[in-house]
């Protein structure tokens, strides 16, 4: 049994997985894997991030261009119903939908002697990105290590029991209840090949393979299985290749797990941890007290005491780390975005069909990464982003002959941008590809890297470009987009009609502001294109502006309509609060309070129902500076939207809540827009000591800190270049350091210099 230390991050089980919402996820960011612990018929569920159904496509309406204009007069006329009516048949893309993720398949593992056992134990190990599997069966102890490699991109599996006591079984590899699979092949008595294609037009060819080395014993193939016989250890590999990436994925299978089979377990163990490790290790994090109650009980069995009522601040330190976990097991260079379910998908059909859907679960996925440290993991998404950009110039000018590029509310495999399903609430929505490219800026700020930022501007450009054309004037000489959402809301007109399709919603004009704001920075850094700089500047101040609304809340539309959903899962209106930072309890008070408000009110009609929107409201509140708000949603985060393995709830399993819930716990105790670093902006009662080391800030920054009661103690902050930074600290403090003078209350600016550490310490002053 694996001995466990109470301070190692993990996740940890005493039972094997009773269905996929137990099992424990690894990946490589393209090989994922969902490991169930059983110790009779093991089964590791398998995906590859590129088996998606079908090829690209053109689905964009014919009649969108000769029928936008009519729906345009129609919204603007108040004839809502004729106007949706239009969009529906005119504008949905033509099919419908996008193209969807798949399961790659599984491995199953028949142990026929294994059936009764003891002292089990199942973890995933956050420090080394390992499941280890251990049990007693007829006094002998047996252990499973399972990973997924990044260096040698193959899954590793490695079988012993103790005083190399012999091991039996029967591995298989399959699709399961589908037909779309062609072959499995012996390719030697160890080794198994399955491939097959995924189905329609163009559709993707896979194949993966499964080898077995087997010290002593015997090996040989039956059928689809590979038999292994009275062997003193084994080492499993397999590897999944597909056309998306390679002409012969057999060819590149074969030559993948050849490399790997050479360097042995001792070696991909190795690679395998000092490649993750060289990530994760990046970032530290504690919260917690020592003592913390209940850190030596399985991790399920922990959030149900949290469920019941139960402090555990470990678990909140553990959910935090897992986060960062699965940014590194889901999204690496070379792979694609992290889905909705990040590569984890059993289902060949899966919920939202497991792509992108960029209205705020995309973007959501990455804010931890730079904040985290984790650029690398950001590359994956920002990448897809140009890859969308041919699709979408095609959609921006056959759908509302405009310069630039769009998309809207969902993205697949081949960055599709045409309108997706035939939703009203939803598909109309120009919007996504501005927001994604919120995400370039983002990148460039946490790393100050000019040149990666000549090639993002060109990218934000086209994007601004979009709507230099698509904005129009309306009657009280407001820009607009329309038509538009507020996703994926509806609102009341006064006689009681319905509306979705709408002129100007709240959130469009946030994100234009800020894609506007942040190419006016770039131009102005990279010393080109003043003359379109200063037309964003001039559009941007024709922009509706954030408007207060008759219950003190921000409106969500132009019009101060009411709400069908008060309780909406969706707070789109909110997004200058978070990801956006035109609102600030700092800067503009007032709207802060109806920040404040609005916030109240769909939580008082029951929202952050689903896991992703709670996520988003723990950052909201740490942005606006309630740290118990903040607190008591962290807590029902976990409470209400988390399963046994820790994976996010919406329900089913989203992956988006479990980044949107690490963002938020750093957000509560880091903050760097508006530049400043903002220190324990958000720190509840619950947190009073703590310590952070590794964490980024905008500006290039990199931040190690501690506080003690809730004051901060010191702040070394690591430096790219040379210049100054403004620090924020809430706490009036003394500070005795020749690099820092006091600007104002609780704000000092500090000289840093490139490639230096400095170090300010703080000396809390008593109050009178």
């Amino acid at each position: 049994m694996v001995k466990l230390d109470t301070k190692t991050n993990c996740l940890w089980y005493n039972k094997p997985a009773d269905n996929w919402n137990e099992a424990l996820p690894i990946g490589n960011g393209r090989l994922g894997g969902m490991v169930f612990g059983h110790v009779s018929n093991e089964k590791i569920q398998l995906n590859e991030d590129s088996v998606w159904y079908g090829g690209p496509r053109d689905r964009i309406n014919p009649d969108a261009l000769s029928n936008v204009n009519r729906v345009r007069e129609l919204l603007a006329d108040g004839n809502l119903k004729e106007a949706e009516e239009l969009a529906k048949w005119s504008m949905s893309g033509v099919p419908k939908s996008q193209r969807h993720y798949e399961p790659l398949g599984e491995i199953k593992m028949d142990f026929n002697e294994l059936n009764e056992y003891k002292h089990y134990s199942r973890v995933l190990d956050l420090d080394t990105a390992i499941v280890n599997t251990s049990f007693v069966t007829d006094n002998i102890s047996h252990q499973r290590e399972v990973f997924t490699s990044y260096p040698d991109q193959v899954m590793v599996m490695r079988l012993t029991a103790a005083e190399q006591q012999p091991i039996s079984f029967q591995a298989s590899l399959d699709r399961g209840n589908t037909r779309n699979l062609d072959t499995t092949e012996q390719l030697s008595s160890s080794s198994i090949l399955m491939s097959g294609e995924t189905g329609g037009k163009d559709g993707i060819a896979f194949t993966a393979v499964l080898k077995v080395i087997a010290e002593e014993g015997d090996v040989n193939t039956l059928g689809n299985q590979i038999c292994v016989n009275q062997a003193s250890a084994v080492t499993i590999l397999l590897t999944a290749a597909t056309s998306y990436r390679f002409e012969k994925p057999k060819e590149q299978c074969l030559h993948t797990i050849s490399c790997a089979a050479r360097k042995g377990f001792n070696d991909l163990r190795k690679t395998h941890i000092e490649d993750y490790q060289s990530l994760f290790q990046r970032v530290e994090l504690t919260i917690s007290e020592p003592s913390t109650v209940g850190e030596e009980l399985p991790t399920d069995e922990r959030l149900k005491q949290l469920q019941q009522g139960e402090e555990d601040l470990g678990l909140i330190d553990t959910y935090f780390h897992f986060g960062r976990y699965l940014m590194i097991a889901s999204s690496r260079p070379n792979s694609l975005p992290a889905t909705l379910q990040g590569i984890w998908n059993d289902l060949m059909l899966p919920p939202w069909d497991s792509k992108y859907t960029i209205n705020i679960n995309a973007q959501m996925n990455y804010w931890p990464a730079e904040v985290c440290h984790l650029s690398e993991c950001h590359m994956p998404l920002l990448t897809h982003i140009e890859k969308m950009k041919e699709s979408g110039r095609v959609t921006a000018k056959k759908m509302y002959n405009c310069r630039g590029f769009t998309a809207h509310h969902n993205t697949d495999i081949w960055g599709d941008t045409a309108p997706q399903d035939i939703y009203p609430p939803a598909s109309y929505w120009p919007m996504g590809a501005a927001w994604l490219c919120l995400h370039l800026w983002e990148h460039y700020q946490y790393t100050t890297d000019v040149t990666y930022l000549e090639q993002a501007y060109e990218t934000m450009k086209e994007a601004a470009l979009f709507f230099v054309d698509f904005l129009m004037e309306n009657k009280d000489g407001y820009l607009i987009t329309t038509p538009s959402v507020s996703p994926e809301n509806t609102y009341i007109l006064p006689d009681g009609e319905r509306g979705r399709l709408c002129e100007a919603p709240s959130m469009d004009s946030q994100i234009i502001h800020a894609l506007f704001s942040n190419c006016i920075k770039a131009s102005d850094i990279l010393a080109v294109d003043k003359a379109f700089s200063q037309q964003l500047s001039d559009l941007k101040d024709k922009l509706p502006p954030i408007q207060i609304g008759k219950h003190g809340q921000i409106k969500e539309w132009l019009e101060d309509y009411d709400e069908a959903e008060p309780g909406h899962r969706h707070i789109s209106h909110l997004f200058a609060l978070h990801p956006g930072n035109q609102i600030s309890p700092i800067t503009t008070p007032a709207l802060t309070k109806a920040a404040e408000v609005t916030l109240k009110r769909r939580l008082m009609h029951g929202g952050g129902h689903t896991g992703w929107s709670r996520a988003w409201i723990i950052n909201m509140w740490a942005r606006l500076h309630q740290s118990e708000a903040a607190y008591d949603n962290v807590v029902e985060l976990l409470k209400s939207s988390t399963l046994p393995n820790l994976f996010d709830n919406h329900p089913p399993f989203q992956i988006d809540g479990n980044f949107g819930g690490t963002a938020g716990i750093i957000e509560m105790i880091v903050q760097s827009q508006n530049d400043e670093i903002h220190l324990l902006p958000a720190i509840p009662k619950a947190w009073k000591n703590g310590y952070v080391k590794g964490i980024k800030a905008r500006g290039g920054y990199e931040l190690e800190f501690e506080w003690k009661q809730h004051q901060i103690q010191y702040v070394n902050i690591a430096a790219v270049q040379t210049g100054t930074v403004c620090i924020r600290v809430d706490a009036p403090v003394k500070v005795d350091n020749q690099l820092v003078i006091q600007q104002a209350d609780n704000v000092y600016e500090v000289v840093v210099e490139a490639d230096q550490t400095s170090h300010i310490s703080f000396n809390t002053v008593s109050k009178m």
